[in-house]
């Protein structure tokens, strides 16, 4: 039997019922028979990042997001836009595996839904490109405008183009862990 792959989906915003867990969440729908999709909407657990506990006194809620990644196929992003950027617990999560490889040539894919976006999809394209070392192809990236209107009150995503953009991400994001299957195998 075909083992699913295993998705990190990462959850920028720290709202219970935001517009980007709903998104996740249609992902782990839509991907339900074919994925194995874990939601992390705890980046708001981690510690401020300070260089000097990434040493041997490594914070117990930092080592496990690390090792969440590490063990994932592949990553997704979903993020608000706070202030013209991403907002400040995803960037501090994020700056917690600077000091490491766990982001490295990693299968990545992200979606930044807000009112604009625009600069948070810049942010974050220039953050994880240097984390991951490689450029993120544009069909593994999503600006999603407005996205108050494209989500009813059930939280599901209502807009069928916007699903079906989803849908074209998350492909893409499967496409590159297949890809990269059997440099990995031959790695082992």
């Amino acid at each position: 039997m075909k083992q699913a792959k295993k998705i990190l989906a990462i959850s920028g915003s720290t709202r219970k019922n935001s517009s980007n867990n709903s998104i996740l969440k249609t992902i782990v729908e839509l991907y339900k028979n074919s994925l194995d999709i874990q939601l992390y909407d705890s980046i708001d657990k981690l510690p401020h990042f300070n260089p000097d506990l990434d040493t041997e006194n490594i914070p117990q809620t930092v080592k496990y997001f690390r090792k969440l990644i590490v063990q994932a196929d592949g990553i997704i992003i979903c993020s608000p836009e706070y202030v013209f950027s991403i907002p400040g617990t995803l960037k501090n999560a994020l700056e917690w595996t600077v000091s490491t490889t766990v982001f490295s040539d990693k299968p990545f894919a992200f979606i930044i839904a807000s009112a604009s976006g625009e600069k948070a999809f810049e942010s974050l394209d220039l953050i994880m490109n240097t984390l991951l070392q490689y450029k993120i192809p544009d069909n593994s990236k999503l600006l999603i405008k407005g996205v108050r209107g494209k989500i009813n009150q059930l939280g599901q995503v209502s807009d069928n183009g916007i699903t079906t953009k989803i849908k074209e991400l998350t492909d893409s994001l499967i496409f590159k862990i297949e890809e990269l299957k059997p440099t990995l195998n031959s790695i082992n």
